[in-house]
């Protein structure tokens, strides 16, 4: 034994020694909540550095070029990924999930939760790059990743078991939030939506622990500092509720466009297969982006902030319709360009290479959409008055629960920023409004949509996680002897049913394709008449199988309709057109009442 696992084994003896399960959860949920603090911290940190190095570099700030600044921040992803970080992260993540949070629910479901160590430092390299140059994505994904990278290692090296690391990369996505938006309530809030955590004290208090350890790691290196600088000073009243049901409806339809914008882009991009050329066409599409809409340049914060202070003129900054901010419709115009455009921006960031967060970027599209609104009421020339600073924060609550289905975590992230309660109404309307008709018209969020279609999303309902959690290759039985077509009725029972203690026998031909089956029963009739031993053949017996489960392609749900719907009790496995094996019920059921006991005991 290494001295290394001798350290660890002895560790592990002192703490099951001394050291209840339940206090070293909550002792570990602390750690994991200050390191997700930590990160996040070096996360804004890198990448606020680059920002202001470019700000004061003498060729951008004296001609302006900014626009061509996200073509060399993800030049420099590009580099990275190929150079440097080229080393395959393991265990790795299919192809098809493009953002961090998808991967982590992919991790839960298939990978028992383990994440590549490579994890930890990747997103503090490539965020910063990303978002420093003025790629238009958020902070916040790199840094639940990175945390909860942090977390799985850690949880690896202490030995924990699945569900304990589950909870463990939950904390770490609390207390990323939480060090982000200085926000726990809605850290906590998030973490269960997300994870679809079942909301027991066992898993509530850890994840306090860790977002609150996140919020004053934040406060002991940043004090006071906030993303955003507001307070409420205009109350909602009564005749404000028909205009907050209109924002809701608003948002609605902008979170609908957000997502069919965010997946259509990357359908486009999926059909280069060179990520060089990716990287060209989204860097330069960036760069005309920001060309006419600046604000749309790295995550955009400053763009809320300027918001909220009522200052919509330095919020838009220097654009090609200068001459025209003059005329508040032009101004609304511009701010619509940054509603619809966002998403583009972002989506193309990601798509050309870049690495980064949705949350963030939602805001802001959420913010300019919620002060458009309120611009239109106040100059339509009804004589209505609202206030645009509300509305702007009600707007990225709109957005937040209509693109990540996550409603309660829009009310309470928006009522924390404000440091109060009192828009707690008019957020309750909009944002109910807004999850309704998303959530009828899109069932799935855009963090798991692409899971959701490959049957691979664990959700609320522990019947469908039983079933998702199952692992087919462990309930397939190859212990079936084959029969060719043309095999004698002799030679089977010989060499088949006097050799087998199963009552199914296979028939496939030369390469292993599978053509139907022979069952004990129908032998049973003729077996003891020995003048059709030369007689009968085995395609004379055969017949097809009721229903088929294919590898790789059919769910387990799937699979367990197949049996209800024929009452087999065993069913052929085809992989790539040849036979596989068996499933029987008996054996799928078994497994199935085994996955939702644990289930149960969560």
């Amino acid at each position: 034994m290494s001295a290394k696992s001798n350290f660890i084994s002895k560790i592990q003896f002192w703490r099951h020694k001394y050291v209840p399960q339940k206090n070293f959860v909550l002792i570990i949920s602390f750690v994991v909540g200050l390191l997700a603090g930590i990160v996040t911290l070096a996360l804004k940190n890198i990448t606020f550095t680059i920002e202001k190095l470019l700000e004061k570099g003498i060729i951008f700030s004296n001609y302006h070029l900014y626009f061509i600044l996200p073509v060399v921040g993800l030049s420099l992803v590009y580099l990275l990924k190929k150079y440097v970080f080229k080393k395959e992260l393991k265990p790795s993540i299919p192809s098809f999930i493009k953002r961090s949070i998808p991967s982590l629910l992919y991790s839960l479901l298939r990978q028992k939760g383990l994440l590549s160590y490579r994890l930890i430092y990747h997103p503090l390299v490539m965020a910063p790059l990303t978002v420093g140059f003025g790629g238009s994505v958020g902070l916040l994904g790199p840094a639940i990743t990175s945390g909860s990278a942090l977390s799985s290692n850690l949880g690896s090296w202490l030995r924990v078991d699945k569900k304990t690391r589950t909870l463990l990369i939950a904390c770490a996505t609390a207390g990323a939030m939480a060090s982000m938006f200085k926000s726990p309530i809605a850290a906590v809030v998030f973490a269960v939506e997300v994870f679809s955590l079942d909301l027991t004290f066992a898993s509530l208090l850890p994840l306090l622990i860790a977002s609150i350890s996140s919020v004053l790691t934040s406060y002991f290196f940043l004090g006071d500092e906030v993303l955003f600088n507001v307070a409420v000073t205009d109350k909602f009243t009564l005749n404000d509720t028909l205009f907050y049901i209109v924002l809701g409806i608003g948002t609605a339809i902008a979170s609908i466009y957000f997502t069919k914008m965010y997946f259509g882009i990357y359908a486009f991009f999926d059909r280069f297969k060179s990520r060089f050329i990716k990287l060209l066409i989204g860097g330069f599409a960036i760069g005309a982006m920001l060309y006419f809409i600046p604000p749309l340049y790295g995550e955009g914060l400053s763009f809320i902030n300027n918001l909220l202070e009522g200052n919509h003129m330095l919020a838009l900054g220097t654009t090609p319709f200068d001459a025209y901010k003059d005329n508040i419709w032009i101004v609304i115009l511009l701010l619509m360009g940054i509603t619809i455009f966002k998403a583009v921006a972002m989506t193309t960031t990601f798509a050309a290479g870049g690495v980064g967060g949705v949350i963030i970027p939602t805001m802001v599209m959420g913010s300019a959409l919620g002060n458009v609104v309120a611009k239109v009421i106040n100059n339509i020339g009804l004589g209505f008055e609202v206030s645009e600073a509300n509305f702007t924060l009600i707007g990225m609550a709109g957005l937040i629960a209509g693109v990540i289905h996550a409603p309660l975590t829009a009310i309470f992230l928006i009522a924390e920023i404000t440091g109060g309660y009192e828009l707690f109404v008019p957020l309750m309307i909009t944002v109910a409004i807004s999850f309704l008709i998303t959530k009828n018209t899109q069932e799935y969020n855009i963090y798991t949509q692409e899971l959701a279609k490959r049957g691979d999303l664990l959700t609320y309902n522990k019947d469908r996680n039983a079933l998702l959690l199952m692992n087919l290759d462990r309930l397939i039985e190859k212990n079936f002897i084959t029969i060719t077509p043309e095999t004698k009725l002799g030679t089977i029972l010989t060499d088949a049913v006097a050799k087998s203690n199963r009552n199914i026998y296979p028939v496939v031909d030369e390469e292993n394709t599978f053509l139907g089956i022979i069952l004990l029963n129908d032998l049973r009739k003729i077996m003891f008449d020995q003048k059709l031993y030369d007689k009968v053949i085995a395609r004379d017996l055969m017949e097809n199988a009721p229903a088929m489960i294919f590898y790789k392609e059919d769910s387990m749900e799937t699979i367990m309709n197949k049996f209800e719907a024929t009452s087999a009790w065993n069913l052929p496995v085809i992989y790539e057109n040849k036979y596989y094996g068996f499933v029987s019920k008996s054996k799928l059921l078994t497994a199935y009442r085994k996955k939702l006991i644990d289930f149960s005991e969560k």
